[in-house]
């Protein structure tokens, strides 16, 4: 299997996973997106100094699949029950996995997580909204016409570009970030309505009562992803949750020059073993 050895630096195809750190690989971090492939390997980096980190890579093209995908990675080169870490968008994914899967995950954390319920959707795009300069909303308004011609056949760039635009939106004071990320527009536009979809119908949320694993959901306090949407919908219908905020902190915790040092101390502090 395609995997990389941080430890090492040898590096193979980078379509599955990569593993950082020594075995056995209990924890598990998953990007976001959907279609942003790679986006965790600074955590996962920092966290390889006492774990064995295990970091998939979603390719699917459909919500049920990256489920199944993600399941696998785990049961096939992690180390179930693991300590499972979902960003954004691969915070509801862990979300799903823990529900359907709830013996391979041990701790479910939930980083920056998307709100819950759909009430909290117009707050979030009001948010962010505020943040565009004139020149950028007229630019969002373009790209999202390019996202969805059909006559563009490789739309990449134009992911890449508007993904861009709202990480500068969402973060409060960024460190310099030289992550190199796999945009995949393909995969945003045919998993996202499918997510959307089980949030508006209140399934996502009805998922969280099938979850047996203590959960914790890290939130910025600059979010444009309104805190609440994540914390009083899960204290609804989680048996075992806790809720975290960090002051001066956007939607990426570990390039927030004044929020990262707590993020990866809470996290620290979250993966002792209970």
């Amino acid at each position: 299997m395609p995997a990389f050895s941080a430890t090492s630096g040898r590096s193979m195809e980078m379509n599955k996973f990569r593993l950082y750190g020594k075995a056995p690989f209990d924890v598990v971090v998953v990007h976001g997106g959907p279609g942003a492939g790679g986006e965790m390997a600074a955590v996962a980096r920092e966290l390889a100094f006492g774990h064995g980190v295990l970091e998939p890579f979603q390719t699917a093209l459909s919500l049920d699949g990256q489920v199944e995908e993600l399941k696998n990675v785990i049961a096939a080169d992690g180390n179930p029950p693991i300590l499972l870490i979902g960003f954004s968008w691969g915070a509801w994914l862990s979300f799903i996995l823990a529900a359907s899967y709830p013996a391979l995950v041990k701790k479910l954390i939930l980083v920056s997580s998307g709100a819950f319920e759909e009430k909290y959707i117009q707050s979030m795009h009001q948010t962010r909204m505020s943040r565009f300069t004139v020149q950028e909303r007229e630019e969002l308004k373009q790209l999202s016409q390019m996202l969805v011609d059909p006559a563009i056949a490789d739309k990449t760039p134009y992911f890449k570009r508007f993904g861009a635009l709202f990480s500068r939106a969402d973060a409060y004071d960024p460190l310099p970030d030289d992550t190199e990320i796999d945009f995949r527009s393909d995969i945003y536009a045919n998993v996202w309505p499918e997510g959307a979809e089980l949030r508006r119908s209140g399934k996502l949320l009805e998922l969280g009562r099938q979850i047996e694993c203590p959960v914790t959901a890290i939130h910025g306090d600059y979010d444009p992803h309104p805190a609440d949407g994540v914390r009083l919908p899960l204290s609804s219908v989680l048996r075992n949750f806790n809720f975290i905020e960090l002051k001066k902190c956007g939607h990426k915790p570990w390039v927030e020059r004044h929020a990262r040092r707590e993020f990866f101390r809470i996290l620290e502090e979250q993966l002792l073993p209970s």
